[in-house]
C-alpha cells in the first residue's frame, strides 16, 4: 500500500531524515517510535507533502506519490491526523468533521461514517453544535481524529495523538485507535513517543533515532530489544 524508500529530507540545510524505509500494508497497523527531533514528523510532512524531500522514494498503491500535488493526495485515500491537533476551533464538531469529507467517497459514505465516529466519540455527539475551540485538549483529538476518518481513508497516520493529554485521557485515545484497526479495514500509521502503548497493538513497529531506523520488527521482538527496553521503557 504506502512503500517508502532510502526517503532523505532537511530543513535549512540540516538532514532530518537519513536512507528512511517504511512499509505499510493493507489494513496494517504501522507504529514508528522514537524521541523528540528524531524525524517522525518530518516523515509524515513528506507523505502528506508539505515537506519536499531531497531525494528517496514513496509509492502509493503503485503510484509515484511525490509525482502528486499535496492537495491531492488525501483525495488518494491518506488523511492525516497532525501533532498538535490543529481543529478548526471557530467552526463547530459538526463542521469540523465536514471538513475531513471533500472527496466524493467521502461524502457517499458520511452518514455511515458519522454514525460511526458518534459511536465511537459519543461526547461529540453530545457537543456537535459547540465550537471545537472551546473543547478540551481529549475532546480536541477525537475532533482531529474523527475529522481524519470522515474523508473514509485508506490509510490514516496519528501523528503523537497523546501529546499534552492527561494519562487517563491518552489511554482512551489509544482504546480507540485499537477500535479503529479492529473494527475497520483502514490501514494505521501511528508516530508516538510513549513506546508501550504505541507497541502495544500494532502488527510492526519501527524505532527512528536521529533521522535513521535504528530498530524494526514485530512489536513483541522490539520490546524484547535491551536497547529499547533501557532507552524507552526504564527496564
Amino acid at each position: 500500500m504506502l512503500s517508502i524508500e532510502n526517503l532523505n529530507a532537511a530543513y535549512g540545510g540540516l538532514k532530518a531524515l537519513t536512507d528512511v524505509s517504511v512499509t505499510v500494508g493493507e489494513g496494517q497497523f504501522v507504529t514508528i517510535v522514537g524521541p523528540n527531533g528524531a524525524g517522525k514528523s518530518t516523515l509524515f510532512k513528506s507523505i502528506s507533502g508539505t515537506v519536499t524531500p531531497v531525494s528517496g522514494r514513496i509509492a502509493w498503491m503503485g503510484q509515484d506519490l511525490l509525482s502528486i500535488p499535496p492537495a491531492r493526495r488525501p483525495l488518494l485515500g491518506i488523511a492525516h491526523v497532525p501533532e498538535g491537533r490543529q481543529v478548526f476551533k471557530e467552526l463547530s464538531v459538526l463542521e469540523n468533521l465536514e471538513m475531513g469529507a471533500q472527496s466524493e467517497r467521502a461524502l457517499a459514505d458520511w452518514d455511515r461514517n458519522l454514525e460511526q465516529m458518534f459511536s465511537l466519540f459519543p461526547i461529540l455527539k453530545q457537543r456537535s453544535g459547540q465550537l471545537a475551540g472551546t473543547l478540551s485538549g481529549g475532546e480536541q483529538q477525537m475532533v482531529a481524529i474523527a475529522r481524519g476518518m470522515m474523508s473514509s481513508p485508506r490509510l490514516i497516520m496519528l501523528d503523537e495523538p497523546s501529546m499534552g493529554l492527561a494519562p487517563k485521557i491518552t489511554d482512551m485515545i489509544f482504546e480507540r485507535i485499537d477500535e479503529i484497526h479492529a473494527s475497520t479495514d483502514v490501514a494505521i500509521l501511528l508516530v508516538e513517543q510513549r513506546v508501550a502503548e504505541a507497541l502495544s497493538s500494532c502488527n510492526y513497529g519501527y524505532v527512528l533515532q536521529t533521522g535513521r531506523i535504528a530498530l524494526e520488527g514485530p512489536p513483541q521482538q522490539l520490546m524484547e530489544d535491551e536497547h529499547v527496553r533501557a532507552i524507552y521503557l526504564g527496564m
